[in-house]
C-alpha cells in the first residue's frame, strides 16, 4: 500500500501556480517530512492531499483509488489531518474533543468500542489529568497534544500534520514526535508533516521532501538530502553539518553572505 501523487499541480488562480507537476510516491508505514521556505506550497500540498484542495492536474491516489473518488468519511477512515493553527475551537472538553475522531465509524451513538479506543489515545498522548478540563483552558502544548490525540483515534492509515512542533517547548516537540514515530512504526501508520527545523526533521523522519519554485528541489532521505549545498540553495543560510548520532545535526552560521 502507498499514497501515490501523479503530476500534481495547484494553483489559487490562473496566474499564480503554487504546485507544478509533483510526483511522488510515499510507501505505507513511512515518515515523510516537507521542507521548505515560507510560501513554497507546502500546506497547500498536504491539503492537497487530503483532498481539502482539488488538484487542478494530475491525482492522488491511496492504495490505487482515487482520493477524489472517495466520500469525506471514507477518506477520514484513511487519512487524519492535523492543521498548523486550531484557534477556533469549539467549547468542549478534551475527551469529547478527541472522541470526535471516532465520527468516522459512528452511525448515531459512540460504542464502547470507540470509548476504549479514545481512552487509549488520552492515556497514550499523557493527557488523563486534562480529560474533563474545558480545551480552551490548557496550554498550547497540550492542546496540541489533544488535536494529535484526535488524529490517533481515527485509526487512520496516514496521519498528516502541518507543522506539529510550532510554538511548542523542547519537551512537547520531541514528546509529539517521539510519541507519533513510535505508534507510527508499530502500527504502520504513514506520517507527513511539514516541519522547519532541520534537526528533528533529520532525527525522526525516513524521507526528506523539499519544495522551491513550485517544484520538487529534493527528495531521499536525510542523509541524502540535507546537506550544506541542499540548504543554502534553499533558504540562502550557510550551515555547518555533523553527524555525532547517526543522523544529522545542522548548525547555523552566524555570517549569511
Amino acid at each position: 500500500m502507498s499514497l501515490k501523487v501523479t503530476n500534481l499541480s495547484f494553483g489559487y488562480d490562473k496566474k499564480r501556480r503554487i504546485l507544478s507537476d509533483i510526483s511522488l510516491e510515499i510507501p505505507q508505514g513511512e515518515i515523510l517530512g516537507i521542507l521548505g521556505p515560507n510560501g513554497t506550497g507546502k500546506t497547500t500540498f498536504i491539503k492537497c492531499l487530503n483532498n481539502i484542495h482539488t488538484p487542478d492536474v494530475g491525482a492522488v491516489s491511496y492504495n490505487g483509488q482515487c482520493i477524489t473518488d472517495l466520500r469525506q468519511k471514507e477518506i477520514a477512515k484513511i487519512i487524519a489531518y492535523v492543521p498548523q493553527y486550531i484557534n477556533n475551537v469549539f467549547t468542549m472538553n478534551v475527551m469529547d474533543t478527541v472522541m470526535m475522531g471516532r465520527l468516522p465509524y459512528t452511525v448515531k451513538d459512540y460504542s464502547q468500542q470507540d470509548e476504549e479506543i479514545v481512552f487509549s489515545v488520552i492515556k497514550k498522548m499523557h493527557l488523563e489529568q486534562f480529560a474533563f478540563r474545558n480545551i480552551k483552558e490548557i496550554s498550547g502544548g497540550e492542546r496540541q497534544r489533544v488535536f494529535v490525540a484526535r488524529a490517533l483515534a481515527q485509526q487512520p492509515k496516514i496521519i498528516i500534520l502541518d507543522e506539529p512542533t510550532s510554538s511548542l517547548d523542547l519537551y512537547n516537540q520531541l514528546f509529539i514526535l517521539h510519541t507519533l514515530t513510535k505508534l507510527a512504526k508499530k502500527n504502520n501508520i504513514t506520517i507527513i508533516m511539514t516541519i522547519h527545523d532541520l534537526n528533528l526533521a533529520s532525527m525522526f523522519c525516513d524521507k526528506i521532501l523539499m519544495l522551491k519554485d513550485t517544484h520538487i528541489f529534493a527528495y531521499g532521505t536525510p542523509e541524502s538530502i540535507i546537506t550544506a549545498e541542499n540548504i543554502y540553495a534553499m533558504y540562502k543560510v550557510k550551515t555547518e553539518i555533523t553527524a555525532p548520532e547517526h543522523y544529522k545535526h545542522i548548525r547555523l552560521l552566524k555570517n549569511l553572505s
